[in-house]
């Protein structure tokens, strides 16, 4: 895989993670902060590391399994990999700008 390629497949696991919205929270999952880590293989295996805004969040299943249904999707992706983790903890300093603002927290 090319560099342009991996980009491009980059761009397009970003945008779909995007479109993955807690059903509890109106805002997606990456702008919540909630994706740590996207590392796409050479291969097309995808392996995202993310975690919940709570540790017994009731959408967890939901969230991963919504994300790795639209991942599968992508041109060029293989295998997607999701890894629930908790370290760092997360809290309201990962979201983007946006989302605090839709949130009401700015």
């Amino acid at each position: 895989m090319t560099s342009e390629e991996r980009l491009a497949i980059e761009e397009k696991v970003v945008e779909m993670l995007r479109t993955v919205y807690d059903p509890e929270i109106p805002v997606d999952i990456y702008s919540l902060g909630l994706i740590y880590n996207i590392d796409l293989a050479d291969n097309g295996d995808l392996n995202v590391d993310m975690t919940l805004t709570a540790p017994n969040c009731p959408a967890a299943d939901f969230l991963m399994e919504d994300a790795r249904i639209k991942l599968e999707s992508i041109d060029g992706v293989n295998n997607v990999n999701i890894n629930l983790v908790f370290e760092p903890e997360w809290n309201q300093d990962m979201m983007s700008e946006e989302a605090k603002l839709e949130l009401g927290f700015l």
